[in-house]
């Protein structure tokens, strides 16, 4: 059985539609924010978790009360898996799966849940007998059954819908392909090899665009006075410019990614540790403007469902100090240096081209492993503490002629 999402536009196109979704954002935030603190509560005083079908129990009962009487307004099949959510949420917090999860804000992204009764009528969408029919742009087929809608609204206004539906089957399988090597980074977004063949792919060029625009509403809005019409004015806009930043960056990164998997059997990566690397208030900004840390998750779901594998290199792998022709290693590589000359070799690699090769490189050799974690050239998670060792591995070649079939 395969799960598949879609996210399309929501429209509450009539008086009554935008009525209905009103509480019902209202109710799905203001009932999580109260489960969770029963949960802490609870937790604080008697060190037992509380369960979903106890807080299920309490809701009738603030139907009935005056200051909560509106929830009885709200679709009632939204609420229990509401407390469903917040319970495995808070479950997976105290048993270190997940982070915390915050309380919910009205100005923040506000979401609720429909587990039945919701139907896909030509292009609008179904949601309860109350709501009636809502126009949504719908531009993929929706096959099987459908299991779990989401609403949401996010802070500019906007309304989506995410729909999962379940199709009998399984991913595809394939044995011929390319095998790609990437190498992320700041300057140029990805260097790709699939063996001699070398594509190289500049960041998106209309973020500046957008970061302009965004500090010039910003600029606007400094001065106005507080809850005034002007200020209310500028704060509607804000979330819009940056929408259309985090819309620019996730367009760039779903357009490469699916052009890698249309054709690929595997895909090699660097694990890169993107937490650590933002420590760096220079690097920061620019590693988060670039998404290095999302193209790869974004690209594992494609190129499953098409049958391909993501392999992630070690991060300690000595990528940019091998070199790709004789496997001779250097002690250091300062990033200053984007281009140098092998001295047992004397061939000349470029920095990120290089690293793009021998990502490749060691990808084959763990397909070759059937897929087991094999560690890079006597590699960690975690360098050793102390002095390090002056006999570096000896140089093997992890070129190997074919896989799978595919020549290389």
């Amino acid at each position: 059985m395969l799960h598949k999402a879609i996210q399309v536009r929501l429209y509450a196109s009539t008086q009554n539609q935008q009525i209905q979704l009103a509480p019902t954002f209202g109710g799905a935030g203001w009932w999580w924010n109260y489960a969770l603190n029963e949960l802490i509560e609870v937790y604080k005083k008697t060190g037992k978790k509380l369960g979903c079908s106890a807080l299920n129990t309490l809701l009738p009962g603030f139907k009935k009360l005056d200051r909560s009487a509106w929830l009885g307004e709200c679709y009632s099949k939204f609420l229990p898996a509401n407390t469903l959510n917040v319970t495995t949420a808070y479950k997976n917090f105290l048993e270190q799966r997940a982070g915390f999860y915050e309380f919910k804000f009205q100005h923040k992204k506000q979401s609720c849940q429909y587990t039945k009764n919701v139907k896909i009528v030509e292009v609008n969408v179904k949601l309860s007998r109350k709501l009636g029919r809502a126009k949504a742009k719908i531009k993929r087929l929706i096959e099987g059954k459908i299991s779990t809608v989401i609403i949401s609204k996010n802070s500019s206004g906007k309304s989506l819908t995410s729909i999962l539906h379940e199709i009998e089957g399984e991913n595809q399988t394939t044995k011929e392909g390319r095998i790609y090597g990437i190498d992320l980074g700041v300057k140029d977004f990805a260097i790709v090899t699939e063996g001699e063949k070398k594509s190289k792919y500049d960041n998106a060029k209309h973020f500046a665009k957008h970061e302009k625009n965004l500090k010039r509403q910003q600029q606007k809005l400094t001065p106005q006075q507080k809850k005034s019409n002007s200020s209310y004015k500028y704060t509607k806009v804000i979330p819009k410019v940056y929408e259309r930043v985090k819309n620019s960056r996730q367009d760039f990164l779903h357009k490469l990614s699916y052009k890698l998997g249309s054709d690929s059997l595997a895909v090699i990566v660097e694990n890169l540790h993107v937490l650590g690397r933002v420590c760096n208030q220079k690097w920061a900004k620019a590693i988060y403007d670039k998404g290095l840390g999302t193209f790869p998750n974004l690209g594992a779901q494609k190129w499953e469902r098409k049958g391909g594998n993501l392999v992630e290199v070690d991060r300690w792998f000595p990528r940019s100090k091998l070199c790709s022709n004789c496997f001779h290693q250097r002690t250091e590589m300062p990033l200053d240096i984007r281009e140098w000359t092998c001295p047992q070799c004397g061939t000349d690699h470029d920095w990120q081209g290089n690293a793009a090769i021998n990502i490749r490189a060691e990808g084959i050799r763990i397909l070759k492993t059937e897929g087991s974690a094999v560690s890079a050239l006597g590699g960690e998670v975690r360098p050793k503490l102390g002095r390090k060792s002056k006999l570096l591995p000896s140089p093997m070649s992890t070129q190997p002629p074919t896989i799978f079939g595919t020549p290389i």
